[in-house]
């Protein structure tokens, strides 16, 4: 899923970078208003579409204002956040009629950043009906006793919720449509990091170990994600 980052201040807009990547999101920069709709406008000339916009309201050039209103002229429904200093209620009020869907105030921690994509990504999913990856139709798939919703970016065991990153649910899709047969390490990379990404072994292996604390009953006797030593990884259902 494309994000669009329109930041001028160059140390924010590369933390929301490494922080989204690393949830598995596919970045595009702008360090300024005019640059942000440029790289949107080239969507429509038929350019990979970002998924979502994130705006700083006090930028060069174009301010985020007057980007958010021409991005709401030419499409309703792609989400737009509002990055901002500024925290008057006219402010928020004047972003809202633009159509922002949400607001993250600076200073910002990156657990708050997560939670509203995540919240906005759910929606964006919910909304576009994705098609079903499992075997009966339904819009979840199980793996041993845990049932993944994907539109929900979510998974649960025994009533509990557990929360997934969009890579999460990457890696565990993949895993489950190839159900019985070992995924080499690059394959990995390739899928649900992206061909561009240059693989690295520490990377995979603590995305996989913290994923396994999160869906595994058992870390130690994994039945989820299963470690083919020197190969990759496995489901066995």
């Amino acid at each position: 899923m494309k994000v669009l980052i329109a930041e001028d201040d160059l140390n924010i807009r590369l933390g929301l970078c490494d922080l989204l990547e690393a949830e598995g999101y596919d970045c595009i920069e702008a360090a300024d208003g005019e640059q942000a709709w440029t790289l949107y406008s080239e969507r429509i000339a038929g350019q990979p579409e970002p998924a979502l916009v994130l705006l700083d309201i006090m930028m060069p050039k174009l301010d985020g204002y007057s980007v958010c209103k021409r991005i709401r002229q030419q499409d309703q429904q792609i989400p737009v956040i509002f990055i901002t200093a500024k925290s008057e209620e006219i402010d928020q009020v004047l972003g809202l009629e633009l159509g922002a869907d949400d607001y993250i105030k600076k200073p910002f921690g990156s657990r708050e950043v997560i939670a509203r994509i995540h919240a906005v990504t759910r929606r964006c999913l919910a909304a576009a009906q994705p098609p079903s990856v499992s075997e009966n139709g339904t819009d979840s798939f199980e793996m041993a006793d845990l049932r993944v919703f994907p539109a929900q970016l979510r998974a649960e065991r025994g009533g509990v919720k557990i929360d997934l990153s969009l890579r999460d649910l990457q890696i565990l899709h993949l895993l489950y449509r190839n159900k019985g047969r070992v995924l080499s390490r690059d394959e990995l990379f390739d899928e649900c990091w992206g061909r561009r990404y240059l693989p690295n072994s520490r990377t995979l292996d603590q995305h996989i170990s913290k994923l396994r604390k999160a869906v595994e009953r058992d870390v130690q006797a994994p039945e989820i994600i299963v470690t083919v030593h020197g190969v990759g990884y496995r489901y066995d259902g």
